[in-house]
C-alpha cells in the first residue's frame, strides 16, 4: 500500500529542473540526446525517436544551426518552422517531449530550451464507413486522428462560430478530448455540462470515446445508451447545426453526440437524403421491427403456456404438429434458440471477417436444421426467433441493437411465469424506466414525455424540410430558426414583381 502511494506521488510530482527531466527520460531506449558543437556554444538536441519525424530534424533543424546562435531568441527567429516554443518550465519541457517535440538547449543557459514541433502522425487514410454505410450521401468516415476528424468537420462548417475546446484526460494516456459546438446556437447549459463532466474525470487511461461515453452518462445502470456515437462526419456537422454538442477523442474513430432522444436511435442519417415519404416509411418499419423483436418470442411463450384460447383454430393444428414430439416446455425451447443466436452473433463478431461470415451462415443453417430434426425445438419457433433476430438488426445504431438483445430475456422469463400479464408488467417497467432516463439532463423519451407536438415532425416520421423551419424544442437552442421559408418566399415574390415592372418599362 505504501509503495502504491509513493508511485502515485511520483506520477503526480513534476521534476524541478531540466536535468531531472532528461535523466528520467534517458531511462527509455527510444529517447535520444546528442550535443552539437558550434564555435562559441554547445547545443544539446533531445527527442523521442518513436514520436518525431526525423526528416524534419535533418531538413529543417540541423542545417539552420549556425555559429551565430548565442541565444534562444535567435533560434526561434531563424528556424523555418511554424510552431517553435521557448520554455523555462521543466513540466512543459517534459510534456512537449512526450508529445513529439524536439528540445534544443544551451549548455551555458540553465533551465531554458527551444521546443520545435516535429511529431509524426501515423494513421490510416479516410475510408468508407463500416458501421453506418449508406448508399446515398457522403462516403467519408472518421479516423483515429483528432486533427483529421476536426478537418473533416471544419470543411463542412467553415464558420467562425464553430468553437473547439480541448481538454486532456487520463493521468497516463494524456488523451486529447475536443468538445465542439456552434456559438449562438447550442445551449450554453449543455456545453457547460459536457465540459464540467469531462473535466471531473479522474482516470488513468482513455483509449476510446466509449470511456468518455460511460463516464459522462446520466445513468450508468441502464442498458440504454444515452449518448450516440457515430463514425460519419456529415452527421456530426448536421447535429452541430441543430444545436447539439459533439465530443471527439484522439485515437477514437467515433464521435459522440449529446443530448439525444430515443427516436434518434431509429433514424438513419440516410433518411435525410431520401424523399420524406420514403424516409418516414423506413423509420416506421424500424420502430415496429424493434417492437416485434422484443415482443414476439415472449408472446409465443405466454400463449402456449397459459392462453391457448388466443390461438386461431386454423393455426392450432400446425402448432400441435410442430410441438408433438418436443419434450421441452416453451420457455426452455425459446431460451435454447435465443442463446444459440447469441452464440452465433458473438462467434461471427470475434472471428476474422471471412471466417465469421461462414460461421454465421453455416452455423445458423446447421444448428437450426439439426435442432428441429432432433426434436429439441419446433420449426414454428425457429422461424419466429430467426425473424426476431433479423428485426433487431434494423436499428441504425449498433449499441441500441445490443440493448434490444438484452431486454428480450426479462420479457421471456415473466411471460413464462405469469403469461401475458408478465409481458404487460415488464413493458410498464420499461416505459417507466425510459421516462426517468435523461441525456445531459434532457428527457430521453422526448417528444413522448414531455409531449412536444412540434418535435414529432422529425421523430417517428420525417416531414419535409419546409415544415421543419425551427430546431428541436428539446435542445432549448439560442437560435431557434434554421429555415427562413417565409423570408425566402417574400424575397422571391418581390423579385418576380421587380422583373415584371422592368419588363413593362422596356
Amino acid at each position: 500500500m505504501f509503495m502504491d502511494q509513493l508511485k502515485n506521488q511520483s506520477l503526480n510530482k513534476a521534476p524541478l529542473h531540466f536535468d531531472d527531466v532528461f535523466n528520467q527520460l534517458r531511462k527509455s531506449h527510444d529517447f535520444s540526446s546528442f550535443p552539437v558543437q558550434l564555435d562559441n556554444e554547445l547545443l544539446t538536441i533531445s527527442y523521442f525517436d518513436s514520436l518525431i519525424d526525423t526528416e524534419i530534424l535533418h531538413r529543417d533543424v540541423l542545417p539552420f544551426l549556425s555559429n551565430k546562435f548565442t541565444s534562444v531568441e535567435q533560434i526561434v527567429h531563424d528556424l523555418p518552422i511554424e510552431k517553435v516554443v521557448v520554455t523555462t518550465r521543466a513540466s512543459q519541457l517534459q510534456t512537449h517531449l512526450l508529445s513529439g517535440y524536439i528540445a534544443i538547449s544551451f549548455a551555458s543557459i540553465q533551465d531554458e530550451a527551444v521546443l520545435v514541433k516535429s511529431g509524426v502522425i501515423r494513421t490510416r487514410q479516410v475510408s468508407l464507413p463500416e458501421v453506418e454505410f449508406s448508399v446515398v450521401g457522403p462516403k467519408e468516415s472518421l479516423l483515429e486522428s483528432l486533427d483529421t476528424n476536426l478537418n473533416l468537420i471544419r470543411k463542412r462548417l467553415p464558420i467562425p462560430e464553430l468553437l473547439v475546446q480541448e481538454l486532456i484526460v487520463g493521468k497516463l494516456s494524456k488523451t486529447r478530448v475536443a468538445v465542439l459546438h456552434i456559438d449562438g446556437i447550442a445551449n450554453t447549459e449543455n456545453v457547460n455540462t459536457v465540459l464540467q463532466r469531462i473535466s471531473d474525470i479522474q482516470i488513468d487511461q482513455v483509449l476510446d470515446s466509449s470511456y468518455i461515453k460511460q463516464l459522462i452518462a446520466d445513468n450508468n445502470n441502464t442498458p440504454f445508451p444515452q449518448v450516440i456515437d457515430t463514425e460519419r462526419p456529415d452527421r456530426l456537422a448536421a447535429v452541430l447545426g441543430e444545436g447539439k454538442v459533439v465530443i471527439l477523442v484522439d485515437g477514437a474513430p467515433h464521435g459522440l453526440i449529446a443530448p439525444t432522444t430515443i427516436f434518434e436511435y431509429f433514424s438513419a442519417f440516410e433518411d435525410y437524403f431520401l424523399n420524406w415519404t420514403v424516409a418516414s416509411f423506413f423509420r416506421i418499419v424500424r420502430f415496429f421491427a424493434v417492437l416485434f423483436s422484443i415482443m414476439v418470442t415472449p408472446i409465443y411463450v405466454a400463449v402456449l403456456t397459459y392462453h391457448y384460447e388466443l390461438i386461431p383454430k386454423d393455426l392450432i393444428s400446425t402448432l400441435v404438429t410442430s410441438r408433438s414430439a418436443i419434450p421441452l416446455p416453451p420457455i426452455l425451447e425459446a431460451l435454447i434458440l435465443e442463446l444459440a443466436i447469441e452464440l452465433l452473433r458473438e462467434a461471427g463478431a470475434r472471428l476474422p471477417t471471412k471466417v465469421g461470415q461462414t460461421i454465421g451462415i453455416v452455423g445458423g443453417i446447421v444448428i437450426g436444421t439439426a435442432s428441429v430434426e432432433a426434436g429439441l425445438t419446433s420449426n414454428v419457433l425457429l422461424i419466429i426467433v430467426a425473424l426476431a433476430a433479423l428485426a433487431s438488426f434494423t436499428t441504425p445504431v449498433y449499441r441500441m441493437g445490443n440493448t434490444i438483445r438484452l431486454i428480450r430475456f426479462p420479457f421471456l422469463l415473466l411471460a413464462h411465469y405469469i403469461g401475458l400479464l408478465g409481458v404487460a408488467i415488464c413493458f410498464c417497467f420499461l416505459l417507466v424506466h425510459l421516462i426517468r432516463l435523461t441525456s445531459l439532463g434532457r428527457p430521453f423519451l422526448e417528444p413522448i414525455y414531455p409531449p412536444r407536438l412540434y418535435d414529432w415532425r422529425d421523430a417517428l416520421v420525417r416531414l419535409p424540410f419546409a415544415l421543419q423551419s425551427k430546431r428541436p424544442i428539446a435542445l432549448q437552442t439560442e437560435d431557434t430558426v434554421r429555415l427562413h421559408a417565409d423570408k425566402h418566399d417574400s424575397t422571391s415574390s418581390k423579385g418576380k414583381e421587380n422583373d415584371l415592372q422592368n419588363g413593362k418599362k422596356e
